[in-house]
Parts: structure tokens; sequence; C-alpha cells
């Protein structure tokens, strides 16, 4: 899979260096100044999905957002989102699986009920596929991602910068705390996901997501409690790698 010519490794240092202590809008601004319309956000329109689109909006509302539709959303989230773009004005791209949902049961069944090699080809198939495919058209070199440290813990281990698949991945929102996310949609006015508050705390698909309690981890009830990461913002194995090879990526 080909990839953007960047000044990645020996850079990464000095941007973080950079961007130590500045705000989440600055570090957007930075970003966008930097590699303009190749600066790519995405969303899934979730929980608190508002706030990062809220930022975008502000700094650099013509900044490409993408937002991955596996066919299996709640349909809360089909109307939040086209809320939520109506209400920013977004550049909405917003991408598919080159595989129907209908097809895929029909010829390998309920891939998410599954072990975890089903739930892995399910993940890629909807949802790391058309992410790539959507960089790629973009001819993106920045990808700007709403994760949290406090989410999982391959996010707590993320830099505030990184290097993701040779493209740089900037994470304005990393280091707040789900108080200073909540008080900032409070500031703004903001909505969370309409299911938020029937225990939706962490939003995927229909099939797959369940509500949570107060006392557990809010991304315990994505893939059915069995993966934390649905994979977007994880680094290519060599199997996806050749997946996306051989499908022209």
């Amino acid at each position: 899979m080909p990839t953007p010519a960047l000044p990645l490794s020996s850079h990464i240092a000095a941007a973080n260096s950079e961007l130590e202590g500045l705000s989440a809008e600055e570090v957007i601004r930075w970003t966008v100044s930097q590699y303009g319309p190749r600066a790519v956000a995405s969303t899934s329109f979730g929980a608190h999905s508002a706030v990062m689109l809220h930022l975008i909006s502000r700094v650099s509302p013509s900044t490409p957002v993408v937002f991955i539709d596996t066919g299996y959303l709640f349909p809360e989230t089909y109307r939040f989102a086209e809320q939520l773009r109506e209400r920013f004005q977004l550049n909405l791209h917003v991408y598919t699986p080159q595989m129907t949902g209908a097809r895929l049961e029909a010829l390998e069944g309920k891939l998410w009920e599954q072990a975890d090699d089903g739930v892995e080809r399910y993940l890629f198939l909807h949802k790391v596929e058309p992410m790539q495919r959507a960089l790629e058209d973009l001819q993106c070199v920045a990808w700007l991602a709403g994760v949290r440290k406090e989410q999982t813990d391959h996010r707590g281990s993320l830099p505030r910068v990184a290097v993701q698949d040779g493209r740089l991945k900037v994470h304005p929102i990393l280091g707040w705390s789900t108080d200073e996310v909540e008080a900032y949609m409070a500031a703004h006015q903001l909505p969370l996901h309409p299911l938020y508050h029937d225990g939706y705390r962490s939003v995927g698909d229909w099939h797959s997501t369940l509500p949570t309690t107060p006392d557990m981890d809010p991304r315990a009830g994505r893939m059915l409690g069995k993966k934390q990461e649905c994979g977007l913002h994880l680094p290519l194995s060599d199997e996806e790698e050749e997946s996306l090879r051989s499908s022209g990526l």
C-alpha cells in the first residue's frame, strides 16, 4: 500500500515538544497550517463526538471529516450524525464497506458472534478497510483523531503526535479527562449521543454494542465485550497490509 511522503520519525519528537502545553484548538491549527487540505479528521458520531467536531468547526471548518458507516449503526446514530453535520456545516465524507452486510452474512454468517478471527475479520471489512480507502482517496498525510488516554490501554500509551501506517496521527484532546470533556460540552451546549442516557456510553454497531453501568469501563460494551479497540486506531497488521494491497489500495 503506498504511503504519503512525510518527514516522519525524525520529526515526531520535535512535533511533540512543539505542541506540549498547547490547547486542543492550537494543536488543530498547527496541523492544518502544516498540512492544509491533506489534514483529515475522523468521527464515529459517538457519545462525545460533538467535542472534536465543534473544535474543528471553530478552527478549520473546511477540514475533511471521515465517517465510516458500517451499515449496522443504530438509527439514532444516523440521525445524530445528520444533526451535527448540519449544525457544524461539516465537510463530511461518508465511507461504507465494499461488501454489504446482507451479502457478508449470507456468505460468512454473523462474524461479530464468531471467535476472535471472525471479530477481527468483521472489524477489518467494515471499519479498517473503508477508513484506509478514505485516507487514500483524500490523500491524507495527517489524521486528526479524537481519542483520549482514558479510553483504552493502547490509547493511554499514545503521544500527542505519532505515526500510524505511514501517516502522522495527531490527537488534540488526548489528555482530556471525562470531566473536562463534559465541562466543554456544557460550556458550548453540545449534545451527547441520544443513547448515552440509556447506558450506551460508548456507541458502535447495534448488533454488538451493550449498555454499561457507571461502575464499568464504558468501552466494555463494545463488540459484546470482546474488543475495546475497533481497529481504526491500531497499526495495520501484516495480514491487513496484504489485504489492502490486494484490494488495490
